[in-house]
Parts: structure tokens; C-alpha cells; sequence
């Protein structure tokens, strides 16, 4: 007799979707895990990169978008057929990020440290403009005789 199991409908969504389910199909994208957060008048965009020249990756901030641009080259790959598994990505990449608030973009410095690149940006002090008094323009007969006083 077997025994009675329950039943978890979103384990078998999970299962199916499992590197081990498919383990012949190679994960198709790169692995741009990127933080980005702001602290003291900053704003840091954090980018996991291993195994990138820090020479070949291109930075641009347009729009309140921080891109990130480069290359994995391949070292001399083998055809030989040794290979079990061949995940790690190589060629171009690119990764757009906004921004949380408007920054200083000429100000933008970047390092390259253990795999990871850290772009820090100033923030814009927000734009603080003059108050403008507005006024209503009364339209309505009825509208303009509700707010004067009656003569008694």
C-alpha cells in the first residue's frame, strides 16, 4: 500500500523549472545581478562582472539611465569535446539601470574590485523653485455674487 501524500500543486511548477529538470539546456543569459542604492547624497550602482576586463567595459549615463557595456572574451576554447558542462557566458553584454533619483553625471567615478564594478554618482539637489500665486478667474454670474456680501 502506498502511503498517502499531499499533493502541492506549485512544488511541481518549481520542479519543472529546475536546473536539475533540464540539465542539457544551458542557462541562456548573463548573470548581471546588479544592487543599486543611495547613501549620503549618492546614488551606487553595484554589477557583478567576474572574469571581465575592467578596460573593455564601457559606462554611460543618459536620460537617468546608468549602461553598463563589455565583453567576456573566450580563452582559446577547445572543440575537443572534453567539456561535461560549458556555462560560463562569454562576448558582449549589456545592462541598462535607472537611476532612483536625478544625478550629477559628469561627476560619475567607477573601480573595478573582485569581479564587481561599483559606479557612484552624486545626487542633484532637487530643483527648488519660487511659489507662484495662481488666481481663480470666476466665470459663473452665480459663482461671483456667492462671494460678495449682500447690501442691507
Amino acid at each position: 500500500m502506498l502511503p498517502i501524500t499531499k499533493w502541492e500543486p506549485f512544488k511541481e511548477i518549481e520542479r519543472f523549472f529546475d536546473e536539475d529538470f533540464w540539465p542539457s539546456l544551458p542557462k541562456i543569459s548573463w548573470d548581471l545581478a546588479t544592487d543599486v542604492y543611495r547613501k549620503g547624497g549618492k546614488v551606487f550602482v553595484e554589477v557583478n562582472l567576474p572574469g571581465v576586463d575592467p578596460n573593455k567595459i564601457d559606462i554611460s549615463i543618459e536620460d537617468n539611465y546608468l549602461k553598463v557595456k563589455g565583453s567576456r572574451e573566450e580563452k582559446k576554447e577547445t572543440k575537443k569535446g572534453d567539456y561535461y558542462r560549458k556555462e560560463i557566458k562569454r562576448g558582449s553584454f549589456e545592462r541598462v539601470v535607472l537611476l532612483p533619483v536625478e544625478v550629477k553625471k559628469d561627476k560619475a567615478k567607477a573601480e573595478y574590485k573582485g569581479g564587481v564594478l561599483k559606479v557612484v554618482i552624486p545626487e542633484k539637489a532637487p530643483k527648488m523653485g519660487k511659489t507662484k500665486k495662481v488666481k481663480v478667474e470666476v466665470k459663473d454670474e452665480k459663482a461671483k455674487s456667492v462671494g460678495r456680501k449682500s447690501k442691507k
